[in-house]
């Protein structure tokens, strides 16, 4: 049975090289696993990186992308499948359906949104599947704080908390997927 992994990253390349480095790694790497990537569907910054990279290497690349950002994100035009749907919730279920993983890339708003709403599902019990923040340049470091503080503050279980699981590396992020069995 193939496997899938969620990417949830910005459609910005940010600041930094290092994130569009970690963007293409991932993306081949998941390639290289036989490891089909879903994705937000544009072509632009990381997300458009991601699936270059993925399809460059051979792999299956899925986007999902709602109507009303076709033009915002462009739609990437060289994707294995690319499923317009008509909202962002549409879009977020049907990623978290085909998916058997997630890994976060550095983003915005959106990548947070997805971060957040995804763990909140898995708390909920609408699924188990790993969360995996690749903390590249150690950008998710302000939000592990933040999320230590919840627990401190017992707005958030440690139980939640241990369902962010960090990688310091894409090398770190498949070694995870490995050991969920996602590879």
């Amino acid at each position: 049975m193939k496997k899938s992994v969620c990417v949830f990253c910005g459609s910005a390349p940010g600041a930094r090289p290092a994130y569009a480095a970690a963007a293409e790694l991932l993306g081949r790497s998941l390639a290289h696993a036989g490891i089909t990537v879903v994705y937000g569907g544009g072509r632009l910054g990381l997300m458009g990186i991601v699936a270059d990279a993925a399809l460059g290497a051979g792999g299956r690349v899925i986007g999902v992308i709602p109507r009303m950002l076709i033009e915002r994100e462009l739609a990437h035009p060289g994707l294995t499948t690319q499923h317009v749907v008509d909202t962002m919730h549409e879009r977020k279920t049907l990623m978290a359906n085909m998916s058997d993983a997630f890994v976060g890339l550095p983003g915005g708003m959106g990548t947070f949104d997805e971060l957040v709403e995804i763990v909140t599902w898995a708390q909920l019990g609408l699924h188990a599947k790993p969360v995996i923040l690749a903390n590249i340049e150690n950008y998710f470091a302000a939000m592990y704080g933040m999320l230590d503080y919840a627990v401190q503050e017992k707005f958030v279980t440690a139980e939640s908390r241990a369902r962010w699981r960090n990688a310091n590396s894409i090398e770190d992020v498949m070694q995870i997927l490995g050991k969920e069995g996602i590879s």
